[in-house]
């Protein structure tokens, strides 16, 4: 729930345009069950769409918001099985929304919004044919509509999503699919027409739709263009919806992790919203586990096994076992960490990045301590901490060329982050030199970041040159992503 709304008396909705077209009536009881939807009160919002349905059962504005319950649903559980049982629902909320009045703005943008939702689901679960034809559908969907009607805000949020998400989409099945059909993004277009959104939207009758956008625009910011102001701009536009939004506490929670503000990722954890009327989410307890362990609190434990024992979902398994054994293997228990590896190994799925990543770093030789606790607390935001801990070594301290690679690795991620650019840019040449010709991630992430460096430098050829370095290196980790950024910032350059 967003703070100001609470100063509106209700009556004001009723004549707002959001609720114009009886057919497609976000009237009070809609607007309550979607706030609860974005403050994952999901039971609350199921009972809301109850009511309505019982008052105003031809009311199309219904299945959308059911949709929008599922896809949460989906969200917070990352169950398989739940999935499979509820994408059947789409069909039937599609076909009522399309035989409804198409003279309201609403046609056309619930039935994008219920493809669009699929779509990014299907994507967790490797379905890319089926999302590539939602967005396609979608996109198709929300041009239309908004050359329909052009003063209708809410299009851009769905468009700013697509235009983002495929401006820097990796190469892959999901990529190659869409293409062959011309659907193309461009990611500034995307986090243009977002920013757009959250400076509007406050001051115009679209107001509750702002943790939506808010919600989109992070991910974007932080998963998909790794923007360096995901951070501040993230912290400032959540900061005015409520605390008692579950919502917010996973997106702010999330951010900082990912952008090294680890203990106030701790405090937004220890004092998120609770009860039995929100929505379980064990992804919660996994991102504790994170930011405990980032400080090397080996409490973490605590938090990646309550989220084993609760989580019902296919992700993070093979990552949160790794992290109990990282565990291990700093409480010096070398039997343990073997055991946890063996999980890795053995339990949960390889659906998304990070689990693929447990299985090839479990199948690897077990990590040298020091680099694993430099690696950890340069997660965390440490950096004084993580350079002093590799401070007593030196390269020539370490026998196989993997462990050489990542010395030099850690060293220029540490001293990028405290703006020593010129020890930077030595170490990650030190590691392209050293790891070009290895399957990890290392030379070629140096590449990328060295070329970020330049790029901040306005060097353009010398930055144009790094990113070429990092496209060029094949068959390692993360290589999906890391050529992604590398053309990213190839196109950042041609600008």
């Amino acid at each position: 729930m967003i703070k100001s709304l609470r100063l509106f008396p209700i009556v004001v909705f009723l004549s707002l345009p959001i609720s114009v077209f009886a057919n497609f009536d976000f009237n009070a009881n809609c607007l309550n069950a979607y706030k609860s939807i974005f403050e994952l009160k999901l039971g609350n919002a199921k009972a809301y769409i109850a009511t309505e349905k019982k008052l105003r059962p031809n009311n199309s504005i219904i299945p959308l918001l059911e949709n929008y319950v599922d896809y949460f649903t989906l969200i917070t559980s990352d169950s398989k099985a739940e999935f499979d049982r509820l994408k059947g629902n789409k069909s039937a909320r599609l076909d009522q929304i399309s035989d409804d009045d198409a003279k309201s703005p609403y046609c056309l943008y619930a039935q994008a919004e219920i493809n669009l939702q699929w779509a990014l689901i299907r994507g967790r679960y490797g379905e890319y044919f089926n999302a590539a034809m939602e967005i396609r559908k979608a996109s198709g969907q929300l041009q239309e509509n908004n050359k329909k009607f052009p003063n209708f805000q809410l299009n851009f949020k769905g468009l700013g999503l697509i235009n983002a998400v495929l401006g820097n989409l990796p190469d892959g099945a999901l990529k190659s699919t869409l293409s062959t059909f011309g659907i193309k993004g461009n990611l500034q277009n995307g986090l243009n027409m977002f920013e757009k959104l959250v400076d509007n939207l406050p001051k115009s009758s679209y107001e509750p739709f702002y943790e939506e956008v808010v919600f989109y625009y992070a991910y974007v910011l932080t998963d998909v263009a790794h923007s360096t102001s995901a951070y501040v701009k993230t912290m400032r536009y959540t900061d005015r919806i409520a605390d008692t939004s579950l919502l917010k506490s996973y997106l702010q929670s999330y951010v900082c992790i990912k952008n090294g503000h680890n203990e106030e990722a701790i405090n937004i954890l220890a004092k998120k919203p609770e009860g039995g009327v929100y929505q379980p989410f064990p992804y919660l307890d996994y991102l504790e586990g994170i930011a405990h362990l980032n400080k090397l609190d080996l409490g973490a434990s605590t938090y990646f096994n309550r989220f084993l024992q609760t989580n019902k979902g296919v992700n993070y398994i093979k990552d949160a076992n790794l992290h109990l054994a990282w565990i291990a293997l700093l409480k010096g228990d070398k039997t343990a960490y073997s055991a946890y590896v063996s999980k890795v190994s053995n339990n949960g799925y390889t659906y998304n990045e990070k689990d693929k990543q447990a299985q090839n770093e479990a199948a690897a030789p077990t990590p040298v301590v020091d680099l694993l606790k430099a690696r950890l607390l340069f997660d965390g935001g440490y950096l004084t901490k993580a350079l002093q801990t590799l401070g007593a070594d030196n390269v020539s301290n370490y026998s196989s060329d993997k462990d050489k690679t990542e010395y030099n690795y850690r060293l220029g991620r540490i001293y990028d982050d405290l703006g020593k650019d010129d020890l930077a840019l030595t170490a990650y040449q030190a590691t392209i030199n050293q790891g070009k010709n290895l399957k990890y991630y290392f030379a070629a992430n140096a590449a990328l970041q060295m070329g970020k460096v330049y790029e901040k430098r306005r060097n353009t050829a010398k930055a144009r040159e790094a990113f070429n370095i990092a496209i060029a290196m094949k068959n390692h980790e993360y290589e999906s992503s890391i050529e992604s950024q590398a053309k990213a910032g190839l196109r950042r350059l041609s600008n």
